[in-house]
């Protein structure tokens, strides 16, 4: 009688060195792994939007102590509404107003007032009304 039992069953044949679950723990983690990377891809796109609105500031100036004007370019195709925002020397916002801008590409001028003398202006945001980003 041998010392110790066989490795395997008589008859049977002797089964190699395996991997066990290693595969297939490999294959589930790559499938995660690009399941994540494919839904990161997706929410960075809608968080930044289709970029179906555009803007770009043409020129700004301070009217007087409590009014500041800019003028902007939208261009978008549905009606958009901007965020126009004045600020002081110290970067504080000192004046906000909201601009209602009709579709197509289109220059824009709007004034702020402002509750002290601003030093610059600028358009924070334009969205398409009705969108929630």
């Amino acid at each position: 009688m041998p010392a110790s039992p066989p490795d395997h069953a008589p008859g049977s044949v002797a089964k190699g060195r395996g991997y066990g679950n290693a595969p297939a723990i490999f294959v589930i983690g790559l499938m995660v792994a690009v399941v994540f990377t494919v839904g990161w891809g997706f929410a960075l796109m809608n968080y930044t939007g289709s970029q179906g609105v555009q803007f770009q500031t043409v020129a700004w100036r301070v009217l007087s102590e409590n009014e500041a004007s800019i003028t902007f370019e939208v261009s978008g195709d549905e009606s958009v509404e901007c965020v126009v925002l004045a600020k002081d020397d110290r970067h504080v916002e000192v004046g906000q107003t909201e601009v209602e801008v009709q579709p197509g590409d289109r220059n824009v001028t709007a004034s702020v007032e402002t509750v002290r003398e601003a030093t610059t202006v600028e358009v924070a945001s334009c969205r398409e009304q009705g969108s929630a980003k």
